[in-house]
Parts: C-alpha cells; sequence; structure tokens
C-alpha cells in the first residue's frame, strides 16, 4: 500500500538525518521525499512517499510522532490532497522527426521543453506520478539519457 506522509519539524540541522534514520532502523524504504521551509521559517514540511502494509505505516507514523523536532505527523489520503512531482527527462533525439514527436507528447501533458540540441531535449513536467509513469513509458522508445526527479510535494485539500 502506497502512503503519503506529511510531517511538519522544526527547521534545525540534523532533523532530516533523524527522521530518514528512524525509516532505516525499522528497515523502511523512503519512495520520495521532498523537504521544504513552510510559511514559518522556525518549521519545515517533510513530504514522504513509502510502502508498507496498513500495520507498518500505521507504527512509523507512531514513530515519527513521538520524535522530538515533530509538531505534526498526517498521513494523507490520496483522494483528498494535492500532490505533485518535478521531472526532468532528458531523451535522445537520433532525427528531426524525434523531436517533433517529443514536443507534440510534452504539450499533451503539459509539460515544457528545454535546451533542444541536435541530440537530446529536456522536457520538464510537473505532475502526479502516475501521469510522470505514462510519459515516461512514450518516451522510452526514443532513449531516456537521463532523469531527475524532485519527489512529491503535498497538501491537503481545504474542508477534509
Amino acid at each position: 500500500m502506497w502512503a503519503i506522509l506529511s510531517i511538519l519539524v522544526e527547521n534545525k540541522p540534523g532533523v532530516l538525518f533523524k527522521v530518514t534514520n528512524l525509516f532505516r532502523a525499522r528497515n523502511f524504504n523512503i519512495d520520495s521525499i521532498s523537504v521544504g521551509i513552510t510559511e514559518n521559517p522556525e518549521f519545515s514540511r517533510m513530504t514522504i512517499t513509502t510502502y508498507g502494509d496498513e500495520k507498518q505505516i500505521q507504527q512509523i507514523v507512531k514513530q515519527l510522532d513521538k520524535m522530538i523536532d515533530t509538531i505534526e505527523v498526517k498521513r494523507l489520503d490520496e483522494h483528498k490532497t494535492v500532490y505533485r512531482e518535478v521531472v526532468l527527462f532528458k531523451i535522445k533525439v537520433s532525427k528531426a522527426a524525434d523531436s517533433m514527436e517529443i514536443n507534440k507528447l510534452a504539450n499533451a501533458y503539459g509539460a515544457k521543453v528545454h535546451d533542444a540540441k541536435k541530440d537530446s531535449i529536456m522536457v520538464e513536467l510537473t505532475a502526479t506520478p502516475d501521469q510522470i509513469s505514462a510519459f515516461e513509458e512514450l518516451v522510452k522508445p526514443f532513449g531516456i539519457l537521463e532523469i531527475a526527479r524532485t519527489g512529491i510535494a503535498a497538501l491537503q485539500r481545504s474542508g477534509v
């Protein structure tokens, strides 16, 4: 089962290490992680995605909630949450028609094209992980040279 965890923590050195070390100590993998300062500079928000059964997810939430630097831990319902990830793809271009086709695919997904060269093109896509995977499958035949992903940023919708 996939889980999105939103963790509000004190914005100070070592907190990221403590959180990731908790996952390591429990032999629990982090699928993606993003961390950034919030509207209040005293706090940072970590968004972590992970896989596990219900018992494992509940256990990690409880352990995170016990940490001294943790202000709040929420398990977000993906249906009541806005979540996005940014990914950069560097895609091989073998012929001019490839560039045109990649541009069409990028436009269909609302992606931005950067750094179009004779032998490669870079595409920036902000989307859900499923949409990113679908785009990746479509451009694989061209040859993906490099991928860089940010990890998911997520906020619960208002009124839920």
